[in-house]
């Protein structure tokens, strides 16, 4: 019998971490994920895999540590010895990233270094995935591919040049097979409620439930290239299956507004977007990425992958779930939740 592959995960908990954990168990893999201790859970968007660790067929199992303990990843890295590293982790907030660039700097960027380091350290032959962003891009003209030269304009974008950068780095200096996945704007129903598309999904929801009354926004006018998380976590996977280790942008190839977005969202609930939107200038950039729309031909050419679900489309699973989501009190409403997640302390620690 074959054994089964290994992945780790860091940034497990999040809306990319979770669609990735997901996919991999359905292909067989025994997944470890990175989770920061905290007095609270926060495993909503994994809920639904869990299985008891105490369960001779339990393939998920979590483990503490952060990005700013290198030691703490040698130690894990050396324990669960991955067959595939993906570094999904950060800071990942563009405006906060403004108010915390020290910190955003440290995990964002640093981070990846240090799980890079890890990885060469204990001597691992895994392949490793970096999750760079179209971010990175900033204010050079769309559209935008693996040749476009970067041009970050926040504290968040220009953590992820150096992501990115150290992670050629390591390819070229140490032969790893360690690949950038520059992933162009990508939203589900598990998108954090801070983020803008996530924001106005959950507000049509409550406005049409009549539980809020007005959005207040920043820039409608950036145009930005929306796809659905779910799918590009099947281009990480495949980067990572590649013959050799390469760059690849995932994108719709398609821009729209801020504006278009909230117009297709409330719309889909009948509602007209004007009537309840105000302007919040506090929700400006110091400095703003006008436009970010991918070219994902070398990602089609070279995985056979390519984005289906376009923004409006988007819009229209997002406000759908959001809804029922309110009308069942729950956040995550697009896979099943299970209850019964081990106290912290019971923690698989390695």
């Amino acid at each position: 019998m074959t054994q089964a592959k290994k992945a780790f995960i860091t940034g497990i908990t999040g809306q990319d971490g979770s669609y990735l954990a997901e996919l991999l168990l359905g292909k067989g893999y025994e997944v470890h994920g990175l989770i920061r201790r905290a007095s609270t859970f926060n495993t909503a968007r994994i809920d639904h895999l869990y299985v008891d660790s105490h369960n001779p067929d339990a393939r998920l199992f979590l483990h503490y540590g952060d990005l700013s303990d290198g030691a703490r990843m040698v130690t894990l890295l050396s324990e669960i010895r991955p067959d595939e590293v993906y570094n999904l982790a950060a800071q990942s907030h563009v405006r906060v990233s403004f108010d915390e660039p020290e910190h955003t700097g440290d995990t964002t960027g640093v981070g990846a270094m240090r799980l890079l380091e890890a990885v060469r350290l204990t001597g691992l032959h895994c392949r490793y995935y970096q999750a760079s962003s179209s971010e990175m891009f900033g204010a050079t003209p769309p559209p935008q591919n693996e040749e476009t030269p970067f041009y970050p304009r926040s504290p968040y974008g220009a953590a992820k040049v150096y992501a990115y950068w150290v992670t050629k780095n390591y390819r070229e200096a140490y032969g790893m097979f360690a690949v950038n996945g520059i992933l162009f704007n990508h939203e589900s129903p598990r998108r954090g409620e801070t983020f803008v598309t996530r924001k106005i999904t959950r507000a049509v929801a409550r406005i049409k439930a009549g539980r809020q009354s007005e959005l207040y926004m920043g820039n409608l006018d950036a145009i930005r290239d929306w796809g659905y998380a779910a799918e590009y976590a099947e281009g990480m996977w495949r980067m990572l299956q590649a013959d050799a280790p390469d760059d690849f942008v995932l994108a719709t190839g398609i821009g729209i507004t801020v504006r278009d977005f909230l117009e297709a969202s409330f719309s889909h609930a009948g509602l007209d977007w004007q009537k309840y939107v105000k302007f919040d200038p506090r929700y400006l950039r110091p400095t703003e990425v006008d436009a970010l729309i991918g070219d994902a031909s070398k990602a089609e050419e070279k995985l056979g992958w390519k984005a289906t679900v376009a923004p409006d489309e988007l819009a229209r699973i997002m406000v759908d779930c959001d809804i029922e989501a309110l009308e069942h009190g729950d956040g995550y409403i697009d896979q099943p939740r299970l209850s019964g997640w081990p106290l912290h302390s019971e923690l698989r620690r390695g």
